[in-house]
């Protein structure tokens, strides 16, 4: 089952840039824990890939209950995109919806309320560069490690 964040109540507020195609990275504010960078493996739906989106819950409620449950959740979180959208399913009524696998397996969701989550506008956008930039270059060789090559095996 994944962890829904109280149905998105602990989920404050983020940035998730997906402008360098197959890959993700952001952060997110959650109750309890704060600040936890991302870099996952992946794109933005179609409707809104290639961009960056920032997001704002007005359902936030820090809550002591979060550090318990959040206490285990990696920092950061290095993982793959499931979804992430403003329109995630034909049948719903659009809303931000983020879904993504942890490297170790972890399954996490959020959804935000319409209107909660935008594209950035270019005005937006040189803050937010510094941010993608100093989390990408701290957490590639983490989500990206280099392939084993025959120096690097140890006999047995």
């Amino acid at each position: 089952m994944a962890q829904k964040f109280a149905n998105g109540r602990w989920v404050q507020e983020g940035f998730l840039d997906n402008r360098v195609p197959g890959t993700v990275v952001g952060r997110v504010v959650f109750a309890g824990i704060g600040a936890v960078d991302f870099f996952l493996r992946g794109d933005f739906k179609t409707d809104i890939a290639g961009n960056v989106i920032r997001f704002r819950n007005s359902r936030f409620e820090e809550e002591d209950m979060a550090a318990h449950v959040l206490a285990d959740m990696e920092n950061p979180q290095l993982g793959t995109v499931y979804l992430i959208s403003f329109d995630p399913h034909p049948n719903l009524m659009p809303h931000p919806y983020v879904e993504w696998f942890s490297q170790k397996g972890e399954h996490y969701r959020f959804e935000l309320s319409v209107g909660e989550a935008w594209i950035v506008q270019a005005a937006e956008l040189a803050m937010i560069d510094q941010e993608s930039q100093k989390i990408r270059a701290s957490l590639t060789n983490l989500v990206f490690k280099p392939p084993l090559v025959d120096s690097d095996r140890k006999e047995i």
